[in-house]
């Protein structure tokens, strides 16, 4: 019965990603190669970030909302923004088109995430004895990242490799980019300052990752259309 728990919250967890690649023209176009090299890219920067967190951070003694370390969390996330630039636009990528890039980019991202943050807890805690619903909502919350990981890498494809943007739109994308870039510091707000549980943190994210993933589809599509 553990092991069936197990085997439920991982497929719930990676499974998606595995569904997305193959649902999609990312697996006719064999984007898989984009998506391992944006993995590794993610795995570089998730050290780095790690480097920067325990170098500048004070270790707290309490579990509250301190502004000051929050602040300092958020600046140091934005390395993530820098290690998604690299994946888009230094990494020799196949003959793909820009909308398979961006996908294949955070499709990669969003699974080197997964695994780095949820695989050994999953591993140690999913096969224990009592049954617990944190690690399906663990699941849940790994599906709103994949969702918020491509939006970003879409924002990030408009900012970096769409020249003749709607210069209306722009500051537009950049504000939605820097919402998605924040995600994690907005939920430890909620998590920490505002004491919201678990459960409501994950929905929050649900459905914030679905109004970001329509808007950013929108800014999208509105960018493809020729200029008049």
């Amino acid at each position: 019965m553990t092991m069936f728990h197990f085997f439920n919250c991982a497929i719930l967890t990676f499974g998606p990603h595995a569904v997305y690649y193959s649902a999609t023209p990312l697996s006719e176009y064999d984007t898989l190669g984009t998506s391992i090299k944006a993995a590794l890219v993610y795995l570089g920067t998730a050290l780095v970030k790690l480097v920067c967190l325990a170098t500048f951070l004070q270790v707290s003694e309490n579990d509250g909302f301190d502004p000051y370390q929050e602040l300092l969390k958020a600046l140091i996330g934005f390395i993530d923004v820098a290690g998604l630039y690299f994946a888009l636009t230094q990494l020799t990528h196949r003959n793909i088109s820009q909308n398979h890039k961006f996908q294949a980019v955070g499709l990669g991202w969003a699974f080197a995430d997964s695994v780095l943050h949820r695989l050994a807890p999953l591993w140690v805690g999913a096969r224990g004895l009592e049954f617990t619903w944190d690690y399906i909502l663990q699941g849940l919350e790994a599906n709103a990242n994949l969702v918020l990981s491509i939006s970003l890498a879409a924002l990030g494809s408009l900012i970096w490799l769409r020249k003749n943007k709607p210069k209306t739109l722009i500051p537009i994308i950049y504000a939605c980019a820097g919402i998605v870039a924040t995600m994690p510091s907005i939920t430890s707000y909620l998590r920490r300052g505002l004491g919201w549980h678990f459960p409501k943190v994950v929905g929050f994210e649900l459905f914030t990752s679905l109004v970001m993933a329509f808007i950013s589809w929108q800014l999208f599509s509105a960018c493809q259309r020729p200029s008049t």
